[in-house]
Formats: structure tokens, C-alpha cells, sequence
């Protein structure tokens, strides 16, 4: 019979050779709930983006102006519209970069968590990742014409 020590000392050199890894499951990052964006969103942050979300029939949060797009996101966004024919008198960009009230605020108040941010009719559309895809299916463009906001074949 062995006893633990010849055992144990018999074993010591393949022991020696595997390195010793502890792995630890990696702790998911904190998040707060979508559920829970609303109560931190103020009242009358609430109500200006309600406003602005209201004020055209396609509204835009942006980084920068139509002009000068301060991202390629928010550049790909106007191009984006554009090319659809979006009437620019149905349209209205807000450049989230002169108020960071805002800009937290559009991510909050839409529960997602990049800018650019569509609005059609008061209603989130998504950001440019969902307008290119729209675009290359056709939806976009189906979706513009539903809602009246394209510019008319004979202007």
C-alpha cells in the first residue's frame, strides 16, 4: 500500500508541469432594466422630446445638422433619406450634440441606445442600421410613401 506521502511525492513533477488556472465565470456588467429608463427620464425632458418628436411628420436626432453631419451614422441617415425623396418641408433634424440633456435623454426615452434616432409619424423607426435595411429591402421607401412624406414625382 501507498501511503500519502509516496503517493502524493511520486506525483509531485506532473504536477509541477500543468500550470495551475483558476477560471472564473466573467460578471455580466451592470444594467438597468429598460423598464426602469422612464423614471429617470425627467418630466420636462419628457415633454420637449414629446414636442419634438410631434413637430414634423419625420423627425431626425442627430449628431450634427443635415448640413454637416457630425458621424458617418448621421450622414448615412440623411443620405438615406434623400435618396427615399423625403420632402423637406415634412422633415426636421435635431442635433443632439448642442444639449446633452437630449442626447441622453432620445436614448432613454426611445429605449435604444444610439443616435442617429427616426421618428415616421411619431413613431420610432430605428437607427441607421435599421434605415439601411429598410432601404435595401424596400421597406423604407413603402413606408414613406404610406405615410405621404415623399416628395411628388411631377415637382
Amino acid at each position: 500500500m501507498f501511503s500519502r506521502k509516496v503517493f502524493a511525492s511520486a506525483l509531485r513533477p506532473a504536477w509541477s508541469t500543468v500550470p495551475l488556472r483558476v477560471t472564473r465565470p466573467t460578471p455580466a456588467p451592470f444594467q438597468i432594466p429598460s423598464a426602469l429608463y422612464a423614471r429617470f427620464l425627467s418630466s420636462e425632458t419628457r415633454a420637449a422630446i414629446d414636442k419634438a418628436v410631434a413637430s414634423a411628420p419625420v423627425v431626425l436626432f442627430m449628431k450634427g445638422t443635415p448640413e454637416t453631419p457630425q458621424c458617418g451614422f448621421s450622414r448615412a441617415s440623411i443620405q438615406i433619406l434623400g435618396l427615399q425623396g423625403v420632402d423637406p418641408k415634412k422633415f426636421v433634424a435635431f442635433n443632439v450634440l448642442e444639449d446633452p440633456e437630449l442626447r441622453q435623454g432620445i436614448k432613454e426615452y426611445s429605449d435604444w441606445p444610439t443616435i442617429p434616432q427616426l421618428y415616421i409619424d411619431k413613431e420610432f423607426v430605428g437607427g441607421c442600421d435599421i434605415l439601411m435595411s429598410m432601404h435595401q429591402n424596400g421597406e423604407l421607401a413603402k413606408l414613406l410613401e404610406d405615410k405621404n412624406v415623399v416628395v411628388a414625382a411631377d415637382q
